[in-house]
Parts: structure tokens; C-alpha cells; sequence
């Protein structure tokens, strides 16, 4: 194989390649014998049809198999050896080809600029660490308290009050008839929260312990039995006890009953979380921060067709005379998307970044984990939406790559205040908006990975381990 770099025009080449057709003879001998040993012929034993009749039957198949072979191979190997990276799929022109002759062709390419990344590992940047006072983490954990409530029986004689918990056992009919799970053993109500059948628990109001109560309810649309929905039943309740809510008192015990230790052990799992909500916002922050360092890196040239690309993906939608309105404005931000991806790239493939398949999954059931009830709904979209998990490998490789350059960066140390770490996150998201406001006209779908909006910090749920006495934190 000759290979002759020609019309050279910026980032745009020409390679001139040639195989002689003794080259092409060998491939063309390879795939008879390939074939020779596969086919089946009349008159002929298997693995023994001559050359010339296969030839005569499938030659012309056979050479658009070989073309294609011949092409895949060397035009890839002409562009490795010429250290050519294409920016799309390059356009080849056969000029000679044939079964007997020598294989000529043109491999037009636009290739990727080549891009030094050194200046990346000058790059700055900030690194917030927010300082808990000791009066944030008490007051959470009071929030936690009062969300975890205790009861403890009342006198037999003193009656149910809203707030209190009533302790029951039942049986349910309709029209005098009993139906599929009308029965229930020490069910418990929190009398006010109405979580059982709409109208129920306001009906146990003022029982006493051993009253024996009936409650008339309509049947739910939720109701498993179908037919019996929008029917009255009839509940008899027997009350086993009546209890009152009481005071949870913060010491070892609750917070053992919460997975920790002791009491000084939750309240350093408690900052850790508080910090962690905060870091996570403050991360995104430091993301674009780093994202507009690199807008600053200058390249000689973007390709033609990759920026056609991106900006057809921007205008989608659009309508022309908005389109010819604004074609500048998406032309800069097509370059400025192009020109980020390029380096964050050259980075990843530089230092042998890449998105495991295990990664994938992690995420993928992280994403799970947000949509309780909706989980088999979400992992068929997946399933069925191969576009969707790419745009989610993107996502992970994209910070896996910006976690890399911030260990190689030098990163402006910041011990922040709470109160502080909430006005950066108002004045940054602020800020956005004004940004959004001003591009609104441009009508544009896809959000600029260097603008993303910074979310305000939320907080955490207390994972809780659900045991009939107790829920746990999860141990971040």
C-alpha cells in the first residue's frame, strides 16, 4: 500500500492510496477458498467447485465483499499511520478498481485539531469547604427527633384526641357480605394523618381502650377489589389501646436506634450530610468554573462539518427567519460547545479516562433510587432508548474527566460559612438566569454544558432501615 498526502487545506486532506492487484489477488484467493469451502453445487463434492465456475456464478459478489474489506482495512491504516484523527466519517472516491487491476482511491478528511493540553494543569479554580455550626446540626437532628415519633399508652379511661394513636383489630363487609382481606389484626392510626381510608380515623375519635366502634367508609378507586369500589363497608373495630405521643429525648439510645453509635457519632454523620448537600452544589460551581477556564484555550481551527453538526442540533425546531436571525449567535455557541468537547477529550483519551460498564449500571440504579414506584417504567425507557444511555455515559465520562483535571489543577481553597455557601449558590443562580433570559429569543432546546445551572442545596432524607422499632441513618 502507497499512500500520498495531497491538498492539504487546513484541517481538510486528501490521501491518495494505492494497492497493486497482486494485493488485490490475494484477497480476492482468500475469500474464494472461503467460499469454496461453504458452497454447495450440483455435480460437484463440497470444498472441490474450481475457481473458474465460482468465479463465473459469484465473482461479482464476491469482488464487492472483497472492496469493501479492502477499503475498511487500508483506508483506516492509512489514516493511523498518518497520525489522522477524523472529525466525522471521511468520504472515499474510487478512481480504478477491478477483480485483475490495481485498487486507487481518495480519502477525503477533515481531521481534529491537534490540541495541547498542558496549560489544563495551570488551571484554576475553587474548592469551597462549608464549616457546619455545631447549632445546624442540633437543629437537624431535633427535626429528626419530632419526625421519629413515640407513644405511650394512655389511662384506660381518658378517650382518643387528635394526635394520638389508636391500636385496633377488624372486620369489614359489604351489603353483609365479608370479601378478600376484610380482616385486620393491630392496626395502628396516628388519629389527624388520615392515611388509612379517607373519613376513617376521624371516626375513631374519642373511642376509649376495649370500645368497640363502627366505622362506615366509602371504598377507595385504589381499592384492590375492583367491583367493591365506591361501595360502603362497614368496619367493626375492637380497640386494643389508645396511646399518646411522647416527648423523643435525644441521648445515646435514639441515636444508636438511628444507626450510630452514640450521640457525638450521629452528630458527625449529621455535619458530614449537612456538608455533603452543600458540597455537591458547590461541586457543580467549581464544574463551570473550570468549563469557562477551558473556553479560554485557544484553537487554530474547529471543523467545518462539526459545527454544521452542532448547529443544526441548536436551530432544531427553530423556525428560518428565527434561524437567520440569530445564526450568529448559535454559530458562537456551536464553537464554544465543539471547542469544549475537543479538549475535554484530548484529556480523556490523553489520561485513559473511560466509563466502565459498572459505572453505567451504579448510575443507572442511582437514577433508579430517585423515582421510587416508577423504577420498571424507567429501566424499560432505558432498554428501549439506546440514545438516552449514551447521553448518560457522556455525562459520567464528562465528570469523570473534569474530577481528573481538578487533581491535576491548583484549586483556590475556600472554608465557607453555611450562610455564605447559600449566597454563592443565590448569586451564581442569579446570574444564570439573567444569562437564560438573554438567549430566550434564540429559542434554544439544549442547554450549554458550560452554563448549567447550579441547583441549591437539598437536603438530604435520612435513609432510614425500616425495623419495627427503630430507622436507621445510612452512614454516608
Amino acid at each position: 500500500m502507497k499512500v500520498t498526502v495531497e491538498n492539504k487545506k487546513g484541517l481538510n486532506k486528501d490521501l491518495k492510496v494505492f494497492i497493486d492487484k497482486k494485493t488485490i489477488s490475494s484477497y480476492m484467493d482468500e475469500k474464494y477458498e472461503e467460499v469454496k469451502n461453504n458452497v454447495t453445487l450440483k455435480g460437484f463434492r463440497p470444498g472441490k467447485v474450481p475457481k473458474e465456475i465460482l468465479k463465473r456464478q459469484f465473482g461479482q459478489a464476491i469482488f464487492g465483499e472483497v472492496l469493501d474489506k479492502v477499503l475498511k482495512d487500508t483506508s483506516t491504516k492509512a489514516l493511523q499511520e498518518n497520525k489522522i484523527k477524523p472529525a466525522g466519517q471521511p468520504k472515499i472516491d474510487l478512481k480504478t478498481y477491478g477483480e485483475d487491476k490495481d485498487l486507487e482511491y481518495i480519502i477525503s478528511v477533515t481531521e481534529l485539531p491537534k490540541i495541547d493540553i498542558k496549560s489544563l494543569q495551570n488551571i484554576k479554580f475553587d474548592e469551597f469547604k462549608v464549616k457546619i455550626d455545631a447549632k445546624e446540626t442540633d437543629k437537624r437532628i431535633q427535626e429528626i427527633a419530632k419526625s421519629q415519633k413515640n407513644f405511650e399508652e394512655k389511662d384506660p379511661a381518658k378517650v382518643a384526641n387528635e394526635g394520638d394513636l389508636v391500636v385496633f383489630d377488624y372486620k369489614a363487609t359489604v351489603d353483609g357480605k365479608e370479601f378478600k382481606g376484610n380482616e385486620g389484626k393491630n392496626t395502628q392510626l396516628e388519629i389527624g394523618k388520615d392515611l388509612f381510608i379517607k373519613g376513617f380515623d376521624k371516626q375513631l375519635l374519642k373511642v376509649k381502650k376495649d370500645d368497640e366502634v363502627k366505622v362506615e367508609v366509602s371504598l377507595p378507586d385504589n381499592f384492590p377489589e375492583k367491583e367493591l369500589i365506591g361501595k360502603i363497608a362497614i368496619f367493626l373495630c375492637k380497640i386494643l389501646a389508645v396511646k399518646k405521643p411522647k416527648e423523643t429525648k435525644i441521648d445515646d439510645d435514639f441515636a444508636k436506634n438511628l444507626g450510630a453509635k452514640d450521640l457525638n457519632n450521629l452528630k458527625d454523620l449529621i455535619t458530614k450530610q449537612i456538608n455533603d448537600e452543600y458540597k455537591n452544589s458547590l461541586d457543580s460551581l467549581s464544574n463551570r468554573q473550570l468549563l469557562d477556564q477551558i473556553d479560554k484555550i485557544k484553537l487554530d481551527e474547529i471543523p467545518e462539518n462539526l459545527k454544521e453538526q452542532e448547529m443544526k442540533i441548536l436551530s432544531q425546531g427553530m423556525k428560518d427567519d428565527d434561524l437567520n436571525k440569530n445564526k450568529k449567535e448559535l454559530e458562537k455557541k456551536a464553537i464554544k460547545r465543539i471547542k469544549t468537547g475537543l479538549i475535554l477529550n484530548e484529556f480523556g483519551e490523553q489520561n485513559k479516562i473511560n466509563v466502565s460498564e459498572q459505572e453505567m449500571q451504579a448510575e443507572i440504579q442511582k437514577q433508579l433510587r430517585m423515582m421510587p414506584g416508577q423504577e420498571k417504567m424507567l429501566q424499560e425507557y432505558y432498554q428501549s432508548n439506546p440514545s438516552v444511555l449514551g447521553n448518560l455515559r457522556g455525562q459520567l465520562y464528562e465528570e469523570k474527566i473534569l474530577k481528573q483535571i481538578k487533581l491535576n489543577a491548583k484549586p483556590n481553597l475556600k472554608e465557607i460559612t453555611k450562610e455564605e455557601a447559600e449566597k454563592i449558590l443565590k448569586d451564581e443562580n442569579e446570574k444564570h438566569m439573567k444569562e437564560q433570559h438573554s438567549h430566550d429569543h434564540n429559542h434554544d432546546h439544549d442547554e450549554d454544558s458550560s452554563s448549567q445551572k447550579v441547583s441549591s442545596p437539598k437536603k438530604s432524607k435520612t435513609t432510614a432501615k425500616k425495623t419495627p422499632k427503630s430507622k436507621k441513618v445510612s452512614k454516608k
